[in-house]
């Protein structure tokens, strides 16, 4: 058995990007949101991830812009280390290592070199408790170095980030937990609390879910469970405290966020409309409805000029102050469950899951971004808790990704249920997929299973699936019928083939590789079919205990069919008919490569999930790796690899031509990575982001990306720019100046004085030029003046003879007579010295 050694698993595309406040520079052209054990920069502009800020080895819990730097950020994370990062080039400039896991951070521009960060108390061993920490950033040249001075703030503290805002720039600290909450003064050294009852008398709750401080006001917004906002005044005595009430969320007030000048109040919950309150005028308000998902965090940019709302299905929108929409950042929508398995589509190799309630989103691993999502119900949802509607439950591909198979149910009553099979073809023109046949009540009961023969020989196209009823169907796409007076509507789907097998309920299926054999899953029996005649072939039989699933291998061992049990894994000789070997573990997921032999299991023990990565002709496993996550794997897949990797190492051939995603309980998309792999991926982060709308300054023109347009695009006929002298384009200083970091850089006034003497022209030289420039028009003048002489000199047969001669050359310019005469007057006797030596 080998374990996983230098292969660990991670946070991969399709990571939250709502997980925490997302954060917009102060130019406001980027934003940054944590997203997994990254931090991801987009373009509010394109909605383009730029670049990603990969280092940390846990998950990211929050990003924030460095006071002092507003080309720096901040980032935290569960592996106990805060690291500064230059956002704009993707470099990695210095990391602190706490030693306790940073749950959430703030900063503040009061406190300089401090960061306040929330961690669990390691004291208390009942229930973990939080305390807000200040940590003392050391003030060293190394790139690592180690906080030492951690001094607490508060304690019993919320580790939600929204639970904690600093006040009047750092001046003080707001907290909320539950029905407290608490005011700390940094000059006082004192803290006020104010404590709420827990239901008032009309039965609203009171708990504390949210806080904001006005930037310039002792005003402190608190948002609560009944969707109240309270403005808390005159909190720095525990008496004379005042709050006014505002009221419009009918549920709890998710996130709030003043503007910086202090002017508006914006709130938002899980209704998805923006809020935004006149700050003194609370009568007056504006509203964005129709944002989606419910609203998770609200964020301002620092000009005031864009804000930001993170939403509860994975998506950021980017709003404009004249609270317009401009830009949407979509994510890999995660809801509360995922029905249908995790696909990969054959075409776009994106992987298909459930999307927003009644569609299927088409997702981009490579890309890390939605493409689109397919209606497949095509109804209106309502947001209503406890209206039954329409959920796709089943979706599957053929193996050409011409056509797309979705099962979707309703119950309206524990008795009646709505079934609906729909068969999709992709349309090449729309490159999207089109509703063929939709086929109501293809069963009587719950469809349990449903695949395509994968066999890409197949003269015809086949669907089989299973269902509560007893009953298994084969459906098959049947040639459209030509009759005269009719149109041709193309071909459609027809039942070509019901069977059943001793009223057992069958629970899965699975087609082999060529097609030749189906094999169904009745309880604890196996029945293998052929497809082509529809016989039953045999039966297989196996230890007591109903078979959840089957996969058949592929290539060298395609002989083999693999089923699993709540208690076993089975694998069968099909050759032989016979049970080749069988292990006993409790197998939730089992997934075969469809590029190799192997195969995935994912096995549930001890709270944990464990992955064995096997051939199904050798029991013993090719690698193995112990608890990849808390909780149970709900759904994996192997997706096909854009570059082959060249590993030699056994540990890790099984990565070499596909990647395995799985589906955590917690809805993490998760993968396996190598070392190779992320040296690779840090190394791509690193590399220097220009944007194309850089203001053109002297700095930009120095870069040299548009210097060769510029001079083939140059007037041939002016002489005066060919004389002028070109700027040195690519020097060695020049280069390092741009390519070195900028924390190692002198001061940007010094630099620029340096510059700017460079770019200046020495006045010493501009009055030589002009007195050489006088001189030669006065001698230019002198040769005219004595050419004019000599030619009223001559005779006039002397004049004929010459007008004669002329008529046959043409004659010079004046521009051109002026050139000749300045090389007649330059003196070439280096060149002679030249020829006789």
């Amino acid at each position: 058995m080998v374990e996983h050694g230098d292969i660990r698993v991670v946070h991969c595309g399709g990571s939250k990007i709502n997980f925490r406040d997302p954060v917009i520079t102060h130019d406001s052209r980027f934003l940054l949101c944590a997203s997994g054990e990254a931090v991801k920069v987009f373009s509010t502009s394109t909605e383009e991830c730029i670049h990603e800020l990969r280092g940390h080895t846990g998950l990211v819990t929050g990003v924030l812009l460095r006071p002092s730097n507003h080309l720096q950020v901040y980032s935290s994370s569960l592996d106990g280390t805060l690291r500064l990062w230059d956002f704009t080039d993707g470099i990695l400039i210095k990391t602190c290592v706490i030693g306790y896991p940073i749950y959430s951070f703030y900063a503040s521009a009061k406190h300089e070199n401090v960061i306040f960060i929330v961690a669990s108390m390691p004291s208390d061993k009942r229930a973990e408790r939080f305390q807000l920490v200040a940590v003392h950033l050391p003030q060293s040249g190394d790139q690592m170095v180690e906080a030492q001075e951690l001094s607490a703030v508060l304690s019993g503290v919320n580790p939600n980030p929204a639970a904690i805002a600093f006040g009047r720039g750092g001046e003080f600290i707001a907290s909320v937990n539950d029905l407290q909450l608490e005011v700390y003064f940094f000059k006082k050294q004192k803290s006020f609390r104010f404590f709420l009852k827990e239901d008032n008398k009309k039965g609203g709750w009171n708990t504390f879910t949210c806080v904001a401080c006005h930037p310039k006001d002792d005003c402190i917004a608190t948002g609560h469970e009944d969707g109240k906002i309270r403005l808390w005044r005159n909190f720095n005595h525990n008496k004379e405290y005042t709050y006014s009430t505002l009221h419009w969320h009918h549920s709890a007030v998710s996130s709030l966020c003043f503007t910086p000048e202090g002017t508006n109040l914006l709130s938002g919950g899980v209704e998805s409309v923006l809020i935004q309150w006149r700050y003194n005028q609370e009568s007056e308000r504006d509203f964005l409805p129709r944002l989606g998902g419910a609203i998770t965090h609200i964020t301002v940019s620092p000009d005031g000029s864009l804000f930001c709302t993170s939403h509860s299905d994975n998506k950021i929108t980017i709003i404009q102050s004249c609270v317009k929409v401009s830009a949407v950042i979509q994510g890999l929508v995660k809801g509360d469950s995922i029905r249908t398995d995790l696909m990969m589509d054959p075409r776009s190799k994106a992987l298909v899951l459930n999307g927003k309630p009644g569609h299927l989103q088409f997702y981009s691993l490579q890309r890390d971004k939605l493409l689109y999502n397919l209606d497949i119900v095509q109804q209106e949802y309502i947001h209503e808790s406890g209206l039954q509607q329409f959920e796709v439950v089943k979706a599957a591909f053929d193996a050409s990704g011409s056509w797309l198979a979705t099962v979707e149910e309703r119950h309206q009553k524990v008795a009646e249920l709505e079934l609906n099979l729909k068969l999709w073809a992709f349309d090449e023109q729309t490159q999207s997929f089109v509703l063929n046949t939709t086929i109501s009540a293809p069963h009587d009961a719950q469809i349990t299973a449903m695949c395509f023969c994968q066999a890409t020989d197949s003269q015809t196209t086949l669907l089989v699936s299973t269902s509560k009823d007893g009953h298994f169907k084969a459906w098959q796409l049947a040639a459209p019928a030509h009759t005269e007076g009719t149109d041709d509507e193309g071909p459609s789907w027809l039942c070509d083939f019901v069977s059943a097998y001793h009223g057992l309920v069958p629970e899965c299926c699975s087609f082999s590789a060529d097609g030749s054999l189906l094999a169904v899953a009745f309880q604890e029996v196996v029945t293998v079919w052929s497809p082509s005649t529809w016989e039953l072939l045999t039966t297989l039989s196996q230890p007591p205990g109903a078979v959840s699933d089957l996969c058949f291998g592929r290539l060298s061992c395609s002989k083999y069919l693999l089923g699993t049990t709540a208690s076993n894994l089975l694998c069968w000789n099909l050759l032989t008919c016979s049970l080749e070997w069988t292990t006993s573990m409790d197998v939730r997921r089992l997934v075969a490569d469809p590029l190799s032999e192997n195969m995935a299991a994912f096995c549930y023990q001890s709270g944990s999930t464990d992955l064995f990565v096997f051939k199904p002709s050798e029991p013993r496993p090719l690698f193995s790796h112990k608890a990849v996550c808390s909780g149970k794997v709900t759904q994996a897949v192997f997706a096909p690899r854009e570059e082959m990797l060249e590993s030699c190492k056994e540990s890790r051939q099984w990565l070499n031509r596909s990647q395995l995603y799985f589906l955590t309980q917690q809805m993490d998309l998760m993968t396996f990575t190598t070392k190779a792999e992320e040296d690779r991926l840090l190394a791509s982060s690193k590399q220097l982001v220009i944007d194309d709308s850089v203001a053109m300054t002297p700095f930009y023109l120095l870069l040299g990306k548009h210097r060769q347009q510029q001079l083939e695009h140059q007037d041939s006929d002016s002489s005066l720019w060919a004389e002028r002298t070109a700027l040195p384009q690519t020097s060695a200083s020049m280069k390092e100046l741009l390519q070195t970091p900028a924390h190692v850089l002198p001061s940007t006034s010094y630099l620029c004085s340096m510059f700017v003497q460079s770019l200046l022209i020495s006045v010493s030289d501009a009055r030589e030029e002009k007195a050489h420039a006088e001189e030669e028009m006065e001698s230019e003048k002198e040769e005219e003046d004595s050419e004019e002489e000599m030619e009223s000199s001559r005779s006039k047969p002397e004049l004929a003879a010459a007008a004669a001669t002329e008529s046959d050359t043409p004659a010079l310019t004046k521009a051109q007579a002026r050139e000749l005469r300045r090389v007649r007057k330059l003196d070439h006797s280096w060149l002679a010295g030249l020829l006789d030596s």
